[in-house]
């Protein structure tokens, strides 16, 4: 894995070390809104809340629970970022980044990014999850840009071994894995009827507003990534339902089960 200076959050990685004390976590996995119910299944736990963590940022939306939970999964180690910071919380990427600039400070080298996304493609359906084989960065921001000292490094985001054993998994789990593309917006709004139609034509199947500058970060400097989705709705456009946020994290919830049984699978194969 690349080795890089002057990383912002030194002094946060650096409180979550000691608090953990030595423990190497084989990887790092990110929960977006409402799936905050995978720790439930994670034995041997110990949990800090990120308000305790010094210099390190606050998300105030709804189905994050601002807690990292180091435990164990399969014989292996995971440390558990249960939310996130979003772009339209900071304006910040590097704020947006956080989870993977953390994770990489502490020197592990496998990050799972999940998120709740709207759907795009109409052959998907809500509750349904989502592997994402790449992404569509419409933020028109990069933290590589912003932190000023990266380089991008040649090759996908995604980890295509990653996107192999995640399938695996999800056949041993019993869960139906689909696979598309990711398109990250800065938010906050949801996405407008027109704004959809062309998100579509531009080859996006599911669409949300977190988890690109994460990944960008994670890849540049040589971490294997992989995404998941959780698709909560139909865009507008799409439907006539009125979307609402208790309505992704309440979808969130339902697939629980699923999700847990992918990842669980998924990582005991890494």
């Amino acid at each position: 894995m690349r080795q890089t200076r002057h990383l912002p959050f030194k002094e946060s990685a650096d409180y979550i070390r000691k608090y953990f004390g030595a423990a190497h976590h084989d990887i790092a996995v990110v929960l977006g809104s409402g799936l905050g119910g995978f720790t439930a299944h994670l034995s041997d736990k110990k949990v800090l809340k990120t308000a305790e963590i010094p210099s390190y940022p606050q998300s105030t939306v709804v189905g994050h629970s601002g807690e990292i939970v180091s435990a164990e999964l399969n014989d292996k180690r995971v440390l558990v970022f249960s939310g996130r910071v979003h772009y339209y919380e900071s304006a910040s990427t590097v704020n947006s980044a956080l989870t993977g600039i953390v994770s990489h400070q502490l020197g592990i080298e496998n990050i799972v990014l999940t998120n709740a996304a709207g759907i795009l493609n109409e052959s998907f359906d809500p509750g349904d999850l989502m592997l994402i084989k790449d992404q569509i960065n419409l933020t028109f921001r990069n933290v590589l840009k912003d932190l000023g000292s990266l380089t991008a490094k040649p090759g996908p985001i995604y980890s295509g071994k990653f996107a192999a054993k995640m399938f695996a998994g999800a056949e041993k789990a019993s869960v139906n894995l689909k696979a598309g593309v990711y398109l990250g917006l800065t938010g906050p709004s949801y996405e407008t009827a027109a704004e959809v139609k062309m998100f579509r034509l531009l080859g996006g199947d599911a669409v949300g507003m977190s988890t690109v500058q994460e990944a960008i970060f994670a890849q540049s400097v040589g971490m294997n990534v992989a995404g998941i989705s959780c698709l909560t709705n139909y865009c507008t456009g799409l439907t006539s339902k009125v979307l609402t946020h208790e309505e992704v994290t309440q979808i969130g919830a339902r697939v629980d089960d699923k999700f847990s049984r992918l990842l669980t699978e998924f990582i005991a194969l890494i």
